[in-house]
Order: structure tokens, then C-alpha cells, then sequence
């Protein structure tokens, strides 16, 4: 059911709309009244915004803001004030621009920066309107629990206990990237704007390869490619090896392609045979 929660801005006003003969309904006091009692029984710390929004920060986060316009990416568990789950996406994070999903959304998550986590308790009028939606009768009121992914935070950790875990002396960039230069090599170092020739080998940090060139390499222009092997491959000379640990901001990002999930951590065994 995730789309229900993914759902274009422009489908909260279909039910909304008296052109076609569907009568709009109110439901903006009982709303209140519901997430009012809702928000005692559970003592929880909630404020109230203009909009009739409530938002529980339990973790405002240290990563990015959080604008109107930002791609983003949560965890999420979606529930009526009953407790009677309607969606989860706890285990694997769904990744949108904020223009693209409900006025509560676009609001609460504002609240937040990457990395931070609570609650949005969301009025009918801010979600899905008046009439049933997917399964979301009209006029519910739904609970968010959410966690905004801060995909810098998470990869460096993963970064770093790979490499602690496989013993690397791995040397880390401002850009994010960590390399290790296992033989440097005699010949030319690369420019950003190179033609090169390489080998070699693209997989996860659980050991999953995803990609492999043969032996004699393939050859490309340094500034045609992912940043990680634009910045990485200049740290080598001609004829040195090495691996490059690049977290997904300078790969794939949070959106990832067909074989690389979003956000992943990229891990490269390359050999510079060449600069062109």
C-alpha cells in the first residue's frame, strides 16, 4: 500500500471537488477532537501547528535541512489512532521529492532534518480528504512514525566498520570517499578530464558484486563517470591499484539505478592500466 502514502498532491482534491456531484465534507472538528484525545492518552509532547498538523519531535537530527522542494528519504510506519496499522516501511526507505506526497508530509517534515525521527499526526484535510482513498476510509485521521534517512551518516558508518572489519589502511577525502592504494604505481597520474583504462570490480559491503570488467579493462573519460571514481582514480598513478569506498553521494545517490539500490555504499577493487 505504499503508494497510498507516495500519492500525487493533486489526488487529495478529487474527493475534495463538488464539480462532479461528491458533496465535501468537514471533518475538521472531529479531527481535532480525535487527535486531542489521542495525544493525552498517549501523553505524548506534540504541538500544534496553524495548518491543525501535530508534529512529535523525538529526534530533530543533525543532517541536512529539510525544505518544501528536498528529495528525502524515511522510514515510516502509518496507523489510525486506534493502533490498526495501515502501511510500514520500516526495513527498506522510500525516497520522493516533498512536492510529491500529502500536506501533512510537506509540512511535518520540515520539523525534521536528515536523521530525525517522531511523529506527524495528520487531520483528514491534510491527508486524504473526505472520501475513501485506497483502502483509507474519508476522513481519517493517520499517525505517522517516522525516520528521516540521513544517508551521509548512515554510509560513512558502514564505511567505517567495513574497513575495520577487513583490517584496510584506508585514507578518507572531504568529499566523503575513502581509498586505499594497495600499489601506487610508477606512471602518470590522471586529471579529472582523462581518458583511462581499468579493471575492476563493483560490489556491496556484504561481498555482493554487482559489476566486473575482464581483464583488459574498459576505457572512459574520468569526468564521464560516478564523482567517486572522478576524485578516486586521481590518487592513483599509472599501473597502481588499490579500492575505493564510495558512499552513495558520490555514486548513485538515494535514488540508486536497476542494479544498485538507492543509498547503497559502493565498494571498487580498480587497477589503473592506463592514462590515455
Amino acid at each position: 500500500m505504499k503508494s497510498v502514502f507516495l500519492a500525487l498532491f493533486v489526488v487529495l482534491f478529487v474527493s475534495c471537488s463538488t464539480d462532479d456531484g461528491v458533496s465535501y465534507k468537514d471533518y475538521s472538528v472531529e479531527n481535532e477532537q480525535e487527535i486531542s484525545a489521542y495525544v493525552a492518552s498517549n501523553q505524548l509532547d506534540a504541538f500544534r501547528t496553524s495548518s491543525g498538523l501535530y508534529v512529535v519531535v523525538e529526534d530533530e537530527g543533525e543532517g541536512n535541512t529539510i525544505s518544501a522542494n528536498s528529495d528525502v528519504t524515511v522510514r515510516y510506519k502509518a496507523t489510525y489512532t486506534d493502533g490498526i496499522v495501515i502501511d510500514e516501511n520500516l526495513d527498506e526507505a522510500v525516497s520522493f521529492n516533498l512536492q510529491y506526497v500529502i500536506p501533512g508530509w510537506i509540512e511535518g517534515l520540515q520539523y525534521f532534518n536528515e536523521g530525525g525521527s517522531g511523529k506527524l499526526i495528520v487531520p483528514a484535510h491534510l491527508a486524504y480528504g473526505s472520501s475513501d482513498y485506497n483502502g483509507v476510509p474519508g476522513g481519517s485521521v493517520i499517525v505517522f512514525d517516522i525516520e528521516v534517512v540521513d544517508y551521509n551518516a548512515e554510509n560513512k558508518q558502514e564505511i567505517l566498520e567495513y574497513i575495520e572489519e577487513n583490517n584496510l589502511n584506508a585514507e578518507a577525502t572531504a568529499s566523503g570517499l575513502y581509498y586505499v592504494i594497495e600499489e601506487a604505481g610508477s606512471g602518470v597520474a590522471p586529471t579529472a578530464y582523462d581518458n583511462v583504462t581499468v579493471t575492476y570490480k563493483g560490489y556491496f559491503t556484504d561481498e555482493t558484486v554487482f559489476d566486473e570488467s575482464n581483464d583488459s579493462g574498459v576505457t572512459f573519460n574520468l569526468d564521464t563517470v560516478i564523482e567517486g571514481w572522478k576524485e578516486g582514480l586521481q590518487y592513483f598513478n599509472e599501473g597502481g591499484s588499490g579500492k575505493l569506498l564510495i558512499p552513495s553521494s558520490l555514486a548513485y545517490g538515494r535514488y540508486g539505478n536497476s542494479a544498485i539500490p538507492g543509498g547503497a555504499v559502493l565498494i571498487f577493487d580498480v587497477q589503473l592500466l592506463k592514462v590515455n
